[in-house]
């Protein structure tokens, strides 16, 4: 698996012989740290595009400075061999300097849409995101971008960066993959000591708890109460939101029904995990008819 570490080497020698023989370029932007969610997203990029670029980056403006960014998993060597496995063609991997220069002073901003559920909580984490991205796409200009659904406000919002700026790319939102017993695969999963690890599907089973109560009618506020009354019940969990929000808008929904997102963020530990569950229109409309 080639490894490219600079702009001017990924752009000259290598994206524009793609481009040249006609090839269709997919695009996976990572933290690094592979895991199963990143491969499932290689994996699906590799049917589709003729060219892969997976893009290993550990983006120092999108962690707060209680964060975890100098003890984030740096693990290159292996998350190449990973990629190669499930039909990666290059790593881009940029030092910091390259990416920032000392001089950078330039931002991308979404708003709105990045001020509930992660974003109030972490100030600048967006700005770094979609910074970051904006960079991602203009480096590699591919036809299509890959992202996960379990950073569902990060889909939301990269999306709407897209569409804003006129960048001519596809994003594509593939599904959340989840470790047998429903937890949401993360590279930060690996900070869990065994207590912490039992206890961390519980996320999940709370968000589905909710759906249930969603499908059977409960609105917005309802269903967040029956997610946090689920979560009461693993003392380990330090909930730092549940929300019920518009799919669409990401604005909370209060008295309103589905369709909607239920997301959640919760510490175990110093481990923060997030979580989200969907439930359509017609989830609804089809319980109520059985």
């Amino acid at each position: 698996m080639r490894i490219v570490e600079t702009i001017s080497e990924l752009r000259v020698s290598t994206i524009a012989q793609a481009r040249a023989s006609g090839k269709v370029v997919g695009l996976v932007p990572t933290l690094g740290a592979l895991h199963a969610g990143h491969l499932s997203l290689i994996e699906a990029a590799s049917r589709r595009d003729d060219f892969v670029v997976v893009s290993i980056f550990v983006n120092p403006t999108q962690f707060g400075p209680e964060e975890d960014y100098q003890r984030y998993p740096r693990q290159l060597i292996r998350d190449a061999e990973l990629a190669e496995q499930v039909g990666g063609d290059l790593i881009f991997a940029p030092s910091r300097a390259e990416m920032y220069p000392d001089d950078h002073s330039t931002w991308v901003e979404v708003e709105d849409i990045t001020e509930g559920l992660c974003g109030r909580f972490r100030p600048g984490h967006f700005r770094g995101v979609t910074t970051v991205v904006t960079k991602l796409l203009n480096i590699v200009q591919p036809d299509r971008a890959y992202f996960g659904k379990k950073d569902y406000q990060q889909l939301v919002v990269i999306k709407r960066l897209v569409r804003d700026l006129n960048i001519p790319v596809e994003i594509v939102g593939l599904p959340t993959v989840r470790e047998a017993d429903g937890l949401a695969v993360s590279s930060r999963n690996q900070y869990l000591d065994t207590q912490q690890r039992a206890a961390a599907p519980q996320l999940y089973q709370a968000l589905q708890h909710g759906a249930e109560a969603a499908r059977h009618g409960a609105r917005g506020t309802e269903v967040e109460q029956v997610v946090r009354e689920s979560l009461a019940s693993e003392p380990v969990f330090t909930v730092q939101y549940v929300q019920a929000v518009d799919p669409e808008t990401l604005q909370p929904l209060g008295e309103a029904g589905a369709p909607m997102v239920v997301a959640a963020a919760a510490y175990l530990g110093d481990t923060r995990l997030i979580d989200n569950i969907k439930i359509e229109e017609d989830a609804i409309n089809a319980e109520n008819d059985g």
